[in-house]
């Protein structure tokens, strides 16, 4: 009788080894590694759209925006990952495993693709809310113009969705998010 062939369940260390040489981002879960999809120009105008507009209201002296090239563990499940946008205040905390890897984000934005769409409402969204310093985690749907916002709440977490006309409050950290100037930049990509 056949058996499935055993899966390999990789290190966090052995990851780390193949981050450093490979030429494509890849994620990290459970053992496994994946490679990360290329993004669109239309991605990438809406995650510099959403970069710049952080910045511009940011107090840089308290908190600071990351573009995709920070990578992210969250310590509580092993994912380490590369969130489209990041923002973290005060000084970064890094990963005792990885000096190239953050630990206490305060804000992550996901901007969805159609491979990646389900699994970042999904399975990373659960992951990213194990983040003790996480307070608001955005999921920009990269097909339509809806902007889900989850914010930390006590112990749990309150969605709201917004849409084209409509701004999103960060109130984490105090800025404010034009909906449609974020995906005027995908059309104009």
């Amino acid at each position: 009788m056949d058996r499935p062939a055993a899966r390999h369940a990789y290190t966090f260390t052995e990851y780390l080894d193949l981050e450093e040489v490979a030429r494509v981002r890849h994620e990290f879960l459970d053992g496994e590694i994946y490679a990360m999809a290329g993004g669109t120009p239309e991605h990438a105008a809406m995650a510099a759209t959403i970069t710049a507009a952080l910045g511009r209201q940011l107090d840089l002296q308290m908190c600071r925006v990351y573009s995709s090239d920070l990578r992210v563990r969250v310590r509580a499940t092993g994912l380490a990952t590369y969130p489209d946008v990041t923002v973290i205040c005060g000084p970064s905390e890094r990963d005792p495993e990885s000096a190239t890897h953050v630990v206490n984000p305060k804000v992550v934005i996901e901007i969805t693709s159609p491979g990646t769409a389900e699994y970042d409402r999904g399975e990373k969204l659960e992951h990213y809310k194990t983040i003790r310093t996480l307070e608001a985690i955005a999921i920009v749907d990269h097909a339509s113009e809806r902007f889900d916002l989850w914010t930390r709440s006590g112990d749990g977490w309150q969605l709201r969705s917004f849409g084209s006309g409509e701004t999103a409050p960060l109130h984490a950290i105090g800025v404010e998010l034009q909906i449609d100037e974020i995906y005027m930049a995908a059309r104009n990509a």
